[in-house]
Order: structure tokens, then C-alpha cells, then sequence
């Protein structure tokens, strides 16, 4: 999955840093990212960030320490959207999903998760004053009355929800993912993720379910969610009633028919085909 990167390690921990000359800066434009791709992904060095902005006898923004994989330090910038250097160009972030080596992927995610709340987060929501960054910590101080943002993460459910040898699957509805999904949702408050699990299955689909269980967790920058991974049995028989609005179609797939996972990205297409091995596997031991 997309945090898989061993030996590699995001190291997330914050620190006051300045940018070095081969320091990674990463800048966003309307759900695009700054970036060379041929083959694979190459970030803007402060090296060349610095040059350019010296040749056109600009000034160079502040950045913003985010994160380091390994020796590599990630700095978040502000990378105009007429900003021009050979070879680079703005992404789309829905690109990137598909893009080499999956450590820059997972810190293209985690760097877009960073910059929405750091965009959406200026002003203090308690007394309207200008927000600081801390010293010491990753969050936002208010000069005025104390107040302290930090990092949203918002906690999402994705089920598997199987009946014997078939598993049911979806696709969203006007998303611009169009492969096969599985049911999801978002964990809302008061309750646990496994009591969200039996929630949205009934409003997405009408069903119930039994035997929730919990199969793995997985960072997902892209949406700014921490993504919560259950598998679950169908309790009893019923027609499925679609939530149109969420979702265009959802159907029960034999496990022979579910497709394999190139990406090797996400936490819903790991659990799809973990399914069908499960279900092979067994089978075989008949």
C-alpha cells in the first residue's frame, strides 16, 4: 500500500528546518502538484527553486519543513501557477496515484494533506486573529487567546462486506475514480468505526451485517482521512437498495472474478484481492 516504502520511513515529526540545496519543495495548485515525471517522480530541488527565482529576480517564498523519507527533507512552498522550469509542470493530485516510486507518492499525499490544512487553517476559528506556526510542535497557535489547531485527520470506514464466495462491490457515483470500490464512509460523532461499519452499509446499500472485523489501517493523504479496514458477513438475505446518490453501482462478485491489484496503492484494492486469495485458499484446502 501507499505507506509500504520499507527500508525507507516517513519521519513526520516536526521540526524547525531550513531548506537545503537538495531539499524536495513541494508546491499545489487547485488539487495539482508541482513536479517532473518521466518514468518517475522528481520534485523541484531548493537548489533550483532558489536559482529560478534568482534569474527572474523574484522573491524566494517561505517554506514550510514537512516531513523526511529517508535523507530527503520535504518543504512545502508557494509555487505560482504561471511558474515555469523545464521539465516540470502542474499534476493532477488523481495522477499521482498512478505514478513511480511509491515513496514520492506517499509524500506527494501527505504533503497535499499538510498544505489543505495549512490553507484552510490561517485564521483562528475562536477569535478571527492570524494563526502562528509553534515552535515545537505541528499546529497552529492563536498570538491572541491561545488557541491550538492541529492537523485534521478524518477518520473513514472501508468495508468488505461478503456473503460465502462473493464480496460486494461498488462504484461511486459521480467521482472521478471509476473502477470498482468497496463501501465507505466516514466516521461520524458518538460513535465506534465498527458501528459505522453496520451504518453505512444500511444507507448505502440496505443490508445488515454481522461478525465485524477489523483487517488493517492506512494513511490516505489524498482526502486528508485515516482509512479504518473491516471485513464483515452478511447477516441476512435481502435485494440490495442503492444510495444513488453516493453510489452508481454495487453488486455481489464471485471471488474468482475479482481483479488483480497492479497499483499495490490502496487499502480497498488490497482488501479486494485478499478476499479472493482467502477464498482461493480455502478451496483448495477442500
Amino acid at each position: 500500500m501507499i505507506q509500504d516504502i520499507a527500508p525507507l520511513k516517513l519521519n513526520n515529526a516536526y521540526h524547525r528546518k531550513k531548506p537545503k540545496n537538495n531539499s524536495r519543495m513541494l508546491g499545489f495548485f487547485d488539487r495539482m502538484i508541482y513536479l517532473k515525471y518521466d518514468e518517475k517522480i522528481e520534485f523541484l530541488t531548493y537548489e533550483q527553486w532558489t536559482d529560478t527565482r534568482r534569474e527572474q529576480k523574484k522573491e524566494i517564498p517561505e517554506s514550510v519543513y514537512l516531513f523526511s523519507i529517508g535523507e530527503e527533507d520535504y518543504f512545502l512552498t508557494d509555487i505560482a501557477a504561471d511558474t515555469q522550469i523545464e521539465g516540470f509542470a502542474f499534476h493532477k493530485m488523481f495522477s499521482v496515484r498512478t505514478m513511480q516510486p511509491m515513496k514520492d507518492v506517499l509524500a506527494a499525499a501527505t504533503a497535499w494533506h499538510l498544505y489543505v490544512w495549512y490553507r484552510d487553517n490561517q485564521f483562528c476559528g475562536r477569535c478571527g486573529t492570524k494563526l502562528a506556526h509553534d515552535t515545537l510542535q505541528r499546529m497552529m497557535r492563536c498570538p491572541k487567546c491561545g488557541n491550538l489547531v492541529f492537523p485534521k485527520i478524518a477518520p473513514a470506514v472501508i468495508i468488505g462486506l461478503t456473503d460465502g464466495d462473493k464480496i460486494l462491490m461498488t462504484k461511486y457515483a459521480g467521482r472521478e475514480y471509476k473502477r470498482y470500490a468497496l463501501i465507505a464512509g466516514f466516521t461520524e460523532i458518538g460513535e465506534t468505526a465498527e458501528e459505522t461499519v453496520a451504518r453505512e452499509v444500511m444507507e448505502e446499500v440496505g443490508l445488515k451485517v454481522k461478525n465485524i472485523r477489523y483487517y488493517k489501517s492506512q494513511p490516505w493523504g489524498f482526502d486528508s482521512n485515516l482509512l479504518l479496514g473491516y471485513f464483515c458477513d452478511l447477516a441476512e438475505k435481502a435485494e440490495i437498495q442503492l444510495e444513488e446518490e453516493e453510489l452508481s453501482l454495487a453488486e455481489w462478485v464471485d471471488y474468482k472474478d475479482v481483479p488483480d491489484d497492479p497499483e499495490g496503492l490502496s487499502l480497498t484494492r488490497e482488501m479486494m484481492v485478499h478476499f479472493r486469495k482467502s477464498r482461493e485458499k480455502n478451496h483448495q484446502n477442500d
